[in-house]
């Protein structure tokens, strides 16, 4: 007897349902493709959103401009370009002996208390810079070979 009575709620209860979705009494359900819009610009976002996100970066930011160029003299950003291009032009020296047309297995370059040593292997080339304190950088770069060639 309680079978037949749980039956007929349940019955109950479905009817009720159902003549409630049939008659748009009931919430209805539907899909939609969800579609990402980026916020940056940069990313095809919308450009007004340009400068709220240029300020929160900022706002962010806890870069200390203490060696700023703002605050540098003539002469001292004159000094700043000249050694930038002096040791651009030794690490051109130095990798051209390292991997340059006459490149050697081994050297060393010396210059304002710094020195660069270089060792080529079969497997690796090991460059040690050693600064005028002692601190002591390596780099270890894997030897590549070329295979095949060009006509």
């Amino acid at each position: 007897m309680n079978i037949s009575k749980r039956w007929r709620q349940l019955a109950l209860v479905g009817g009720v349902a159902f003549i409630a979705s049939a008659s748009g009494l009931g919430g209805s359900a539907g899909a939609q493709q969800l579609v990402y819009t980026p916020i940056n610009p940069q990313f095809g976002g919308n450009p007004l959103n340009a400068s709220q996100l240029e300020a929160d970066a900022n706002a962010q930011n806890r870069f200390s401009a203490a060696h700023s160029q703002a605050n540098q003299t003539q002469a001292q950003l004159f000094a700043s370009q000249l050694q930038s291009i002096l040791l651009s032009d030794l690490a051109s020296q130095v990798s051209q002996a390292i991997f340059g047309p006459n490149a050697q297995n081994s050297g060393t370059f010396s210059f304002g208390g710094e020195t660069v040593t270089f060792v080529k292997s079969l497997t690796e080339t090991t460059i040690n810079i050693t600064d005028a304190s002692g601190g002591k950088t390596t780099i270890t770069i894997p030897n590549t070979t070329s295979v095949g060639g060009g006509g």
